[in-house]
């Protein structure tokens, strides 16, 4: 299940495409896989797609739906290993909680790195 998502090409782009910051592309490509996916993978999957969209708002100056949708995917990601679709997401969990408490406490994030995608170690 988890290993036929992995191969797709279409995970491998998002992946490419949320590192790279296209957060609308990548929610595109996430959404997708999002829809056709039952099981573990679901939940870890709306998880990247609720980060990559907050990026999007906060570029967009929406502070508010960044911090909503920043902590919604944080929370979806809360009950995931740390590993899945063979991505370290302690780090994502890391790197994403600390923008949201940034945002939550009225400062502005762009001096904190931005979440990524790393493959587990």
């Amino acid at each position: 299940m988890s290993e036929a998502l992995e191969d797709d090409p279409r995970f491998r782009q998002a992946v490419v495409l949320f590192n790279a910051g296209q957060w609308y592309a990548c929610h595109d490509g996430l959404e997708e896989l999002w829809h056709e996916t039952l099981g573990p993978d679901r939940p870890v999957l709306q998880g990247m797609l609720q980060i990559a969209v907050a990026h999007l708002h906060l570029e967009r100056g929406n502070e508010r739906g960044a911090t909503v949708l920043l902590g919604e995917g944080v929370g979806r990601l809360a009950n995931s290993g740390p590993e899945a679709l063979g991505l370290d997401l302690d780090h994502l969990r890391q790197v994403s909680t600390a923008r949201l408490r940034c945002l939550q406490a009225g400062g502005d994030p762009s001096g904190l790195p931005l979440p990524s995608l790393r493959p587990q170690a």
